[in-house]
């Protein structure tokens, strides 16, 4: 039986179970435990007492008080150095109990308690899901375009040319076809930068969203004159939701700041971040963002500011000195020619950042290349191996510090008992993986969205056994190539 039959089947009789073996098991193997386990409880059960688990939502939390518990993981990454050995938490041969939404418990031989699902994970890698601070979900609709264009080549050609003729219908196809693409590559919790789109449209954005099961925060734009409509999506739209939450997005610029201004204004209403974009390009600095958000008083922790490269040691200094946040996103800065982010010296300062895909330009959803491309491109320029980041850096920085960015590291980005359950299961056993040598090191340069074998959000699986849960793939796919060929029908 596979992890996809035993998550959606009816739970055995509850056994006492044999000790965990210590010796990992071949990764390949997919089995279930032998009934569901009743084991002694473990000196090592982290956290468990320690912290009292929050109560998850409703929605996706599976029946009321019902527990799964991720058994015999090879490998566990808590991101939660007090849950573990060294800075990422790591625990061998180790279980992850989950309930009602909540991580309640990592530890080897768990005692949980009778009728918890049971899921054997022998010989997999345990960790946060991925969090991806910046993106553009509906730039699916333009995969591969403007491949020899810059930053404003792509906003000119591609990006302005294609946004305002995609119908609302097909808004939300190619919104859910690249918000599932991002799961199955295991991003538990995403942040969509969206610009300015009527309230139906806006309707099938959320929706489509919605419909994936993921984490999102809805970074919204709108015209002074449609202002008022960024209260009343949070209110009606966004509020409703369980994983969903809001911020206000903006192009931060001298020849736009007062509409910038109302932008700011409504953040502090809402009491909700303020999402940037921040010196993408040298060029912009004529536009003086810094300056312009400085003035207006949002230079603080809630704002988040995107790409950011091109900053001066002056303005590093006060990023670091007011708590600002930042969005990292190189792979789309080496596709769009934009320049190599100062990410060493952010870091130095203590600067909270974490890793964007940024929609269409970042070409596919995978985190792995990201975080290997986050090391490979301070590689590459400085020449020095050594230089930030390194492994447990990038792996951070696509977990828990994603989640600081956002404000979101109370909820998610570790395993410590209380957060929400968002969890990764990879498949170390495949062709582009093995064999063990460093798995930490392992995950960043070999690894690949096909790897995620299992992705859980607030608990409830999303993925199972390498496939999306309830998902017609081939219709989604279907529905979002008919959207396309609407939109070049319609191409000038």
């Amino acid at each position: 039986m596979d992890l996809l039959s035993e998550c959606s089947g009816t739970t055995a009789q509850t056994v006492q179970t044999a000790p965990a073996d210590p010796t990992p098991a071949d990764p390949r193997r997919r089995r279930l435990l032998a009934g569901l386990g009743m084991v002694a409880a473990s000196p090592f059960a982290l956290g468990a007492a320690r912290t009292r688990p929050r109560q998850g939502p409703p929605a996706g939390a599976g029946p009321a008080g019902r527990a799964t518990v991720l058994r015999n993981a090879a490998l566990v990454l808590t991101m939660d150095p007090a849950l573990g050995e060294g800075p990422l938490g790591a625990v061998e041969h180790a279980d992850v109990l989950m309930r009602g939404g909540a991580v309640v418990a990592v530890g080897r031989r768990l005692a949980v308690p009778a009728g918890t699902k049971v899921i054997d994970v022998s010989g997999r890698l345990l960790m946060p899901g991925f969090v991806d601070v910046h993106t553009h979900l509906w730039q699916s609709s333009m995969r591969g375009g403007c491949a020899d264009r810059d930053l404003f080549g792509w906003l000119a050609e591609c990006n302005r040319a294609t946004f305002s003729r995609i119908a609302a219908t097909d808004m939300y196809r190619f919104v859910h076809l690249a918000a599932l693409d991002s799961v199955q590559s295991g991003v538990t919790t995403l942040v969509d930068w969206v610009d300015a789109l009527p309230y139906d449209t806006t309707e099938q954005y959320v929706r489509a969203l919605a419909d994936t099961g993921v984490r999102f925060t809805y970074a919204m734009f709108q015209t002074e004159q449609q202002a008022a409509l960024l209260p009343r999506v949070k209110k009606e739209l966004i509020d409703p939701l369980p994983l969903a939450s809001a911020q206000i997005a903006t192009h931060a610029a001298g020849a736009i700041e007062g509409l910038n201004r109302v932008h700011w204004e409504i953040a502090q209403d809402l009491g909700v971040m303020l999402n940037s974009h921040v010196l993408e390009r040298a060029e912009q600095r004529v536009d003086d963002p810094v300056g312009v958000l400085t003035r207006m008083g949002a230079f603080g922790p809630r704002l988040l500011m995107n790409h950011a490269i091109h900053l001066s040691d002056e303005e590093i200094a006060a990023m670091a000195a007011h708590d600002v946040r930042a969005a990292h996103c190189p792979l789309s800065n080496m596709r769009l020619a934009s320049g190599v982010m100062r990410l060493p010296d952010l870091a130095r300062r203590g600067v909270k950042f974490g890793l964007g895909q940024d929609g269409g330009t970042n070409d596919s959803s995978d985190f792995f290349a990201l975080m290997k491309s986050a090391i490979g491109l301070q590689r590459a320029r400085s020449m020095d191996a050594s230089v930030f980041p390194q492994v447990q850096d990038a792996l951070r920085a696509a977990t828990l510090g994603g989640a600081e960015a956002i404000g979101m590291d109370d909820r998610v980005g570790s395993l410590t008992p209380g957060k929400r359950a968002d969890v990764l299961v990879l498949d170390p056993g495949t062709l582009n993986f093995a064999p063990r040598f460093d798995w930490v090191g392992q995950i960043v340069f070999n690894g690949r969205p096909e790897n995620v074998e299992a992705v859980f959000v607030d608990g409830r699986p999303l993925k199972l056994d390498g496939r999306l849960v309830d998902v017609d793939t081939e219709r989604v796919i279907r529905d979002a190539e008919a959207a396309a060929a609407r939109l070049r029908a319609t191409a000038p």
